[in-house]
């Protein structure tokens, strides 16, 4: 059984049930049944024309659905549209999908859910498993979302950064159980390419590749977080990092710069340093006036500050720092990293260890905790 292909079909499939009358939910629920049916036929029957068999069973699924729980006349109106035996036109309508599942009725975690379900293909186990919660919650997380864009119509106009924070959303998530979020994301934005052409789309797809090329070195053996500066360069994947460059000077080449190129051309300048050292920190800070000039964001004003004190040391980062809300994410992380580049120890692991105690993950608390304790030791030398 080809999973690969019975992923790659389920939005097409999906689509055209809905565009044929379907609601959203139903025609989720009659896709899955028909790939259950897929499971279990086509080993022993391979049918000549996938898309159009998966149509087929699908709507019929659909109309037993719908005989239950509708009235003779609009059941008799279904059966007269269902659509002739033979060849299904092979559009790719996975864009729309994308549209529907990043509606704003929608909130972030549920677009991702319901974006992972219905365009990534994957069950409601593997989703759950992914973001360890139970099934039962990620089931009625996914139920909620499909009731809430079962009445949105298909032509309705879509937004593409939407659709993009989503996706960045879902790749931010990284991996666990057996499902990769990060490259399940960068594959579902590689088919958001395949349809739409657009500068954005190909910086996150950009960003996505600059990033995962590192993912290799960025945990030690014992599972421990290794620093950008600490990180094995030797370890980085080099064709994700030659293919996000070249992806990313194509879009920049058209002269529409948008946050995800900006960030994508700061993540290319860290792949291209041979050595930490070697990081061309004058230009990540013009990128990140850049960036804050198309966002105005806090977090960018932040990380920004630590490129000002790798570009003009310390010091200059730490008067950045000052004025930004000290209740940030990370603002005390990295302002124990700009202490401890000065020099000021003692300030750096007592910062360290506030930072740990704020942190929002595990992995990153234990990263700090040692930073703070290993500043500690030097001190009592």
């Amino acid at each position: 059984m080809n999973e690969a292909l019975l992923r790659s079909l389920t939005p097409s499939v999906l689509t055209v049930l809905v565009r044929r009358g379907a609601d959203f939910a139903a025609a989720e629920d009659a896709v899955q049944d028909a790939l259950v049916e897929a499971v279990r036929a086509w080993p022993a029957d391979p049918p000549r024309d996938a898309k159009g068999w998966l149509v087929t069973v699908a709507w019929r699924r659909f109309l037993d659905a719908t005989r239950a729980d509708t009235a003779r006349r609009r059941r008799e109106d279904r059966v007269e549209e269902e659509p002739a035996p033979g060849p299904v036109p092979s559009a790719d309508d996975t864009l729309q999908l994308y549209f529907l599942c990043a509606h704003p009725s929608l909130t972030p975690s549920s677009a991702v859910a319901l974006t992972l379900r219905a365009v990534g293909g994957l069950t409601t186990r593997q989703i759950a498993r992914a973001y360890l919660v139970p099934e039962a919650t990620m089931a009625q997380r996914i139920s909620r979302a499909k009731r809430t864009v079962s009445g949105i119509r298909f032509d309705q106009p879509g937004d593409v950064a939407t659709v993009l924070r989503v996706l960045y959303l879902v790749f931010n998530e990284g991996y666990s159980g057996d499902v990769d979020l990060a490259a399940e994301a960068i594959r579902l934005t590689r088919q958001l390419a395949a349809v739409v052409d657009h500068p954005e789309v190909a910086g996150l797809l950009a960003l996505m590749l600059l990033h995962h090329a590192r993912r290799a070195s960025r945990t030690g053996p014992d599972g421990s977080l290794v620093p950008l500066a600490e990180q094995d360069r030797g370890r980085w994947d080099t064709a994700a990092i030659a293919e996000g460059v070249a992806i990313l000077q194509a879009a920049l080449a058209r002269d529409q710069l948008g946050e995800f190129q900006a960030q994508a051309a700061i993540a290319a300048l860290h792949a291209d340093a041979q050595t930490a050292a070697e990081t061309d920190w004058v230009q990540i800070v013009e990128w990140y006036d850049e960036l804050v000039r198309l966002t105005d964001s806090p977090v960018v004003r932040l990380n920004r500050a630590v490129a000002v004190g790798e570009a003009d040391g310390p010091r200059a980062g730490l008067a950045v720092l000052a004025t930004l809300d000290d209740a940030l994410p990370r603002h005390t992380a990295v302002a124990a990293y700009l202490h401890e580049r000065e020099g000021d120890l003692a300030t750096a692991a007592r910062l360290y260890a506030e930072a740990a105690r704020k942190a929002a993950n595990l992995a990153e608390r234990d990263h700090l905790t040692r930073q703070a304790a290993r500043l500690n030791a030097h001190g009592h030398r």
